[in-house]
């Protein structure tokens, strides 16, 4: 656990932590050799949720906007602070460039739109990947005393190690079954999704980014996609719910994908299997479970 707390006054500006990100992203910025993370936790306390971000956020994942948040949200009231710490001197690569590959939210309880809200979030887990070097981001939302939401998402540096590679999937060409509905996604969007959300990642916003990092066009978020998936079942999840995502090959957009949701019970408890695939060749952007 992150040893110092940071207190903040208001939520970091993430056009300014793009611009010290993209900086950071300079070959003679990084040592190369750091094996630590910050020893901070960075807090927040008394934040209040913005209606109109929120019906944003709602109309770009195709959700309802109502009293509560929706499970992904409180998402984009922590990332600020993740990005924060991924600038920072100590993190130990840049933050562009960086894979998110995991996703667990657990909600403790359904938060009204009203209800002050204390944030912290901490870097931990600085661990070894056949495909380089992963972290997790702990993010935590109390009311009160009481923990209402948290969060752990874990990013990817993808660099040359001396792990074996990975065996390839055997690929099948079996035509993918019925989806439960299809969404189409462009890039307005996702240009939505990133003012509302703040992630403004060239990768989502901008062909020459997208590029520059290997794609060909530019990609939705997995955050966007996290939450569009949920427009399935909206009105099915439980109060109390544990929702985790691990994300696939990205949607290159303009895309169609399909939408699969499957109510399960099982030892791990009841609630649905959640997935987003590509239409035709059947490979998934994204698997998820909500428990």
């Amino acid at each position: 656990m992150a040893a110092k707390v940071v207190r903040l006054h208001e939520r970091p500006g993430t056009l300014d932590i793009y611009a010290r990100a993209a900086m950071g992203a300079l070959p003679l910025r990084r040592s190369g050799g750091r094996r630590s993370l910050p020893k901070q936790t960075l807090a927040l306390e008394g934040l209040r949720v913005d209606p109109d971000n929120l019906a944003a956020y709602a109309r770009a994942c195709g959700l309802r906007f109502g009293d509560t948040l929706p499970v992904t949200y409180p998402f984009t009231l922590v990332f600020p602070l993740v990005m924060k710490l991924m600038v920072s001197n100590e993190f130990p690569f840049p933050a562009i460039g960086s894979v998110h590959t995991e996703n667990v939210i657990e909600r403790f309880r359904p938060i009204s739109v009203s209800e002050p809200l204390d944030l912290a979030v901490h870097a931990e887990n600085l661990r070894a990947h056949p495909k380089g070097t992963q972290v997790d981001f702990v993010s935590e939302i109390s009311v009160g005393r009481e923990l209402v939401w948290r969060q752990v998402s874990t990013f990817l540096k993808m660099h040359p190690t001396d792990a074996p590679k990975e065996p390839r999937e055997a690929r099948t060409e079996e035509a993918p079954p019925r989806p439960m509905r299809t969404l189409r996604v462009d890039q307005s969007t996702i240009s939505r999704y990133a003012a509302v959300s703040g992630d403004r990642n060239p990768i989502h916003v901008s062909s020459l980014g997208a590029k520059a990092f290997g794609f060909p066009r530019t990609i939705a978020h997995g955050m966007w996609s996290a939450a569009a998936v949920l427009g399935a079942v909206e009105g099915r999840i439980a109060d109390a719910v544990t929702y985790r995502v691990k994300f696939g090959k990205p949607v290159v957009l303009p895309a169609t994908v399909n939408v699969y949701a499957d109510e399960v019970t099982g030892p791990d408890g009841s609630g649905w299997d959640l997935a987003l695939r590509h239409p035709k060749k059947g490979y998934p952007h994204l698997t998820a479970t909500l428990r």
